[in-house]
């Protein structure tokens, strides 16, 4: 299979996993900050046990390291502003959300990752928006703060979704994982502390929360995590987001059948999720077509 084709059913897979995030993001009890603190501190102390990941560590620059640790603190606010959208709002708004970053990304990866910019991926990422808008457009008024937070949250994922393309070749996925959620982590505990005066594991999670941390920490971070920033050196980070457009499809379809969310959707919401699909699969077709066979 060409490495490009590969690439994206790669990133298909993990965007199924990631549709998991927002529904287990709903059902922890932890706020925000320390449910996705826990998150990054369970993947780096597996990571830390991989004794390959270290003797990695000790070949890369110092500069490189720098770079990944400045991504990881975009990562932990990209985290924080996802699952805080969840709580002001529910999983569906919250995961459509996800579907504005190709628009972002459109205007901010050729900047970032320093290649020619592509209006068409522009004139694609603007068909997705409709849909987004068509999706969201029947939010009740209570929940747009956790709306505006969930753009916020899009945008961030294209700025750390672009510089994460410009340098994943330097260095082995994982070691980029470790690094940036070791950063991120880092990140988030000064903010706890400079915040609430506290720090992030006063919360200590039950055991229902460990187990639902342990799920969205190992299937669907770590695992998805590593395997996209694989999947990144054969595709861009456009065509790697716009796939992960899909994550608010199979979000919201996770949110009808277990949390009951469906009383929230209206025909709009269909018709915005078909425009959402219609941007991905037109996207990812004629990439596929672009591909040697």
């Amino acid at each position: 299979m060409a490495p490009d084709r590969k690439a994206l059913l790669q990133i298909h897979f993990c965007v199924l996993l990631w549709g998991f995030t927002a529904i287990l993001g709903k059902l922890i009890s932890l706020p925000a900050l320390e449910l996705v603190w826990w998150r990054m501190l369970i993947v780096v102390a597996v990571l830390l046990a991989w004794a390959p990941l270290w003797r990695e560590l000790r070949t890369v620059d110092v500069r490189l390291l720098g770079v990944f640790a400045g991504i990881g603190v975009v990562v932990a606010l990209h985290w924080l502003t996802f699952y805080g959208a969840i709580k002001l709002s529910n999983a569906s708004v919250a995961a459509s959300c996800m579907a504005v970053a190709p628009l972002f990304l459109a205007v901010i990866e050729p900047w970032i990752a320093q290649r020619p910019f592509d209006p068409r991926e522009l004139v694609v990422g603007l068909i997705a928006l409709p849909g987004v808008a068509l999706v969201v457009g029947g939010t009740p008024s209570g929940m747009q703060l956790g709306l505006a937070v969930g753009v916020l949250s899009a945008f961030l994922v294209a700025i750390f979704g672009a510089l994460n393309k410009r340098y994943v070749e330097r260095a082995g996925p994982l070691l980029v994982t470790g690094v940036e959620l070791a950063a991120g982590t880092a990140f988030l505990t000064v903010v706890a502390l400079a915040w609430q005066g506290q720090a992030p594991w006063h919360a200590l999670p039950d055991a229902r929360d460990a187990w639902l941390l342990a799920a969205l920490s190992l299937g669907c971070t770590l695992l998805p995590f590593a395997l996209a920033l694989r999947a990144l050196r054969h595709t861009s980070a456009f065509t790697a987001q716009l796939v992960v457009s899909l994550e608010p499809v199979y979000a919201i379809v996770l949110a009808i059948v277990l949390l009951r969310e469906q009383r929230e959707l209206t025909p709009a919401f269909y018709l915005g999720v078909a425009l959402i699909l219609a941007a991905v699969f037109t996207h990812t077709w004629v990439k596929l077509r672009a591909v040697p066979r």
